[in-house]
């Protein structure tokens, strides 16, 4: 990992821990987003509850997330990122433990809600943090950091919360994720080095009134962004959710070689995202790339949409896609940066990234529609149109807002 090292530099670098502290409660972020979907057949089964009933329990999540994100980055910019990003991993992990340990389904429920009001202050806190802390020519590999531990958290999660089922039970591994909650948000109570104060204190010289938050935040260039997301949302679930299914549709793919295919889109995604934060050390060109990135990945899934490829070339098509949709990752925050001023980190970011919870519950209608009409191959259609639509939003990006 020599960009984490080229990040961090020195143990004795002044930002190291804010960056391994921040990594971290984004590790926990996306840990907690999947937490339920390997454990769901052992939770319906003891509850004796449907698919649509326990299917609540992501709504809730998703929406109260989608609702108070915003308000979240206020918060952090008037109080904090620090104390509440702390406070965010604590009522995370409580609901989980509350779940685990109250014998009710309805209960878990509301504690999936509650958990969502948690949820709210991973983007805008992390960002503020990383923003304030970390040298300008280092900012760009930190995101790519901060994204790649996100998607580490996914990644174990389905294996380490069935090893805690297999020993405790799912009631245990709901347990055992919200001690592991609980263990972050200390790590992060431990970090204090000076520039940590620097971030409330610095937000304190810029007008943080809600009139002028809002204004920010239905600006052109802030409001082009929250467009970004939202397609970029669009373009992941369409791929990581219904790829196999219309893969299988269009052209008899076998659920193993769709299965194999996604798997090197996501792990390519993930090196891609290490690639975009060399990337942006060496240009401030960060539409450009972002630019050229998703062109590269329109075309890969348009391929697939319009070749029935063979296993292999299938593979290689897919892979590509998540290889270049993690290269713009970094530029993608550094575009939402420079347009950010001093200060107003927290909404912004908190607002934009509301992007993926928009996405993330219109999506499934969408494709989901598509497939039902069979359609498959609108699907892929459907992806790389969503992605010629990111071009749009980053071509036409303005400078600064002030």
């Amino acid at each position: 990992m020599s960009q984490a090292a080229g990040v961090i530099g020195s143990a004795r670098a002044p930002y190291a821990r804010v960056v391994g502290a921040v990594c971290a409660a984004h590790f926990m972020a996306h840990f907690y987003i999947i937490l339920l979907a390997p454990l769901m057949p052992f939770v319906r089964d003891e509850y004796q509850v449907t698919y649509t009933q326990i299917g609540l329990a992501f709504a809730v999540f998703n929406i109260v997330t989608a609702v108070f994100q915003t308000p979240a980055g206020f918060l952090v910019d008037r109080l904090g990122a620090r104390v509440l990003l702390i406070l965010g991993l604590a009522i995370g992990a409580a609901s989980f433990i509350t779940a685990g340990l109250v014998n009710s389904f309805w209960v878990m429920i509301a504690m999936f809600a509650v958990a969502g009001i948690g949820n709210t202050v991973y983007h805008p806190a992390d960002y503020a943090l990383l923003s304030k802390h970390v040298p300008s020519h280092r900012i760009g590999q930190a995101f790519s950091l901060h994204t790649f531990a996100g998607m580490l958290g996914s990644a174990v999660a389905p294996a380490s919360l069935l090893m805690m089922q297999s020993s405790w039970g799912w009631r245990g591994a709901f347990i055992g994720a919200g001690i592991l909650g609980f263990a972050v948000a200390f790590f992060l109570l431990l970090v204090r080095d000076g520039s940590i104060a620097a971030v409330k204190a610095s937000t304190r010289t810029v007008s943080n009134s809600p009139d002028a938050g809002w204004r920010l935040l239905f600006s052109a260039p802030i409001l082009l962004n929250l467009a970004f997301f939202i397609l970029l949302a669009m373009m992941s679930g369409g791929l990581y959710n219904y790829s196999v299914v219309a893969l299988g549709a269009l052209y008899g793919t076998p659920v193993t070689t769709a299965n194999a295919a996604l798997t090197g889109n996501l792990l390519f995604s993930a090196a891609g995202v290490l690639v975009g934060g060399l990337l942006v050390t060496r240009t401030k060109r960060h539409g450009l790339v972002a630019t050229l990135g998703l062109s590269a990945m329109a075309l890969s899934v348009a391929l697939i949409a319009v070749v029935d490829l063979t296993s292999l070339a299938l593979i290689t098509a897919m892979s590509l896609a998540g290889l270049f949709s993690g290269v713009i990752m970094p530029s993608r925050d550094m575009i939402v940066r420079d347009v950010t001023p001093p200060g107003s980190f927290g909404k912004v970011f908190g607002f934009v990234t509301t992007g993926f919870n928009i996405g993330g519950i219109v999506s499934p209608l969408i494709f989901g529609a598509v497939m039902d009409h069979g359609s498959p191959r609108m699907v892929f259609l459907l992806v790389a149109a969503f992605t010629l639509l990111g071009i749009v939003t980053v071509a036409t990006r303005s400078g600064r807002t002030a």
